[in-house]
């Protein structure tokens, strides 16, 4: 089973954070989109950028 790779460098991808609960995020190619487990919300990403918008998030659960 392989893993897609993030769209998101790596390092870029460190240093992104939930703009609700200030917590790092997580990679999930299956739903192609950051996770904040905290706040339970997916964030998507659009041709390679993180949209890091609350009201574009997908609740998650």
């Amino acid at each position: 089973m392989s893993e897609e790779a993030t769209p998101i460098d790596p390092w870029l991808l460190a240093k992104l954070v939930c703009p609700v609960t200030r917590t790092p995020l997580r990679w999930d190619a299956a739903r192609h989109a950051l996770l904040s487990d905290a706040a339970g919300l997916a964030y998507p990403v659009r041709d390679g950028v993180p949209v890091l918008v609350v009201r574009e998030a997908v609740a998650i659960g």
